[in-house]
């Protein structure tokens, strides 16, 4: 079942693979570096003060980064799941030689501007990639789904760190980041769509499987639920953003509750989905209305001192 639904995937790989190559641009990692601003880290070593970012920045940033790092688990992932002939071997390729380049301008602008202790950079990015990335054995259709909305979650996350920041070459660099990761979003996501004119039933149980379950691929890193919180409480990503700007547009894009003849299990798995939004939806609201309350605190508390 999984060679013959590749088999079949196997032409709309080409063409999509095509169209994003023509759409992509060359870019050189370098370029988005302040190089200027290098010192030699054994005569002038790092401490915190040469930061001249918040801490919710650096945050930000260093998730960012160590879920770039973690390219070599993802690379076996979709070669695993996808193989690497035809067409899909060709996009495995390429989707890997374009993510290598965000970890690389990332991590030499943190290292540039002594954003980040470079030691302990160092040995995150040692953990995350011993940790690895595991996708618990998904089938091809429910891979697909993941990495659409990985990769539309990821361009965000990049996006709004940019803007965050405050810095506007780390915004500039972003931003290019965030375009890679847009144009790999819109490969998965027609892929799905072809998933779902040759088995509609089938890929709607995926979708509605990969919605339910997401985490982020940044789960491996150290502490990552205090560090995802800080990120929610700055604005950058949280369940709000999660839910209105990539679930919601990726179900309408799809017409996932529009589709009709499906069969049972997938008609109980959306079933199932909608009641999973609703809830998404009370959680994002009351996200919200804990991060407004905790900013109120501090400003009174500032107030009084």
């Amino acid at each position: 079942m999984k060679t013959d639904l590749l088999a079949e995937l196997e032409p709309v790989v080409a063409r999509n693979l095509d169209r994003h190559l023509a759409m992509a641009k060359d870019w050189m990692p370098h370029e988005y570096v302040p190089w200027e601003e290098g010192r030699d880290f054994t005569k002038v070593p790092w401490h915190p003060g040469q930061s001249r970012l918040t801490p919710q920045a650096q945050t930000a940033l260093e998730v960012n980064l160590l879920t770039e790092d973690n390219l070599p688990s993802y690379h076996r992932e979709i070669a695993n799941g996808f193989g690497l002939e035809s067409a899909w071997g060709a996009w495995v390729g390429r989707w890997t030689a374009e993510e290598g380049r965000h970890a690389i301008c990332i991590r030499d602008y943190l290292v540039v501007t002594r954003a980040l202790d470079p030691d302990e950079l160092e040995a995150q990015r040692m953990a995350v990639v011993q940790a690895g990335y595991h996708n618990a054995h998904r089938t091809p259709l429910e891979s697909l789904a993941y990495v659409s909305l990985q990769e539309l979650a990821t361009r965000i996350a990049h996006r709004n760190t940019g803007r965050f920041v405050n810095d506007p070459v780390a915004d500039r660099m972003l931003a290019r980041v965030a375009a890679d990761e847009n144009l790999h979003m819109v490969f998965y996501r027609s892929l799905v769509k072809a998933g779902m004119e040759i088995d509609p039933s089938a890929t709607v149980r995926a979708i509605c499987k990969e919605v339910i379950e997401f985490t982020m691929p940044g789960t491996v890193i150290p502490n990552f639920t205090r560090k995802s919180m800080v990120i929610a409480q700055a604005g950058i990503y949280d369940l709000r953003i999660h839910h209105d700007e990539v679930v919601r547009p990726l179900l309408k894009h799809w017409q996932l509750f529009e589709l009709e003849g499906l069969d049972g299990p997938a008609e109980r798995e959306r079933e199932r989905l909608a009641v999973h939004l609703d809830a998404l939806d009370r959680q994002a609201a009351k996200q919200r209305e804990r991060f407004a309350a905790a900013a109120a605190r501090a400003d009174r508390k500032k107030a009084l001192q």
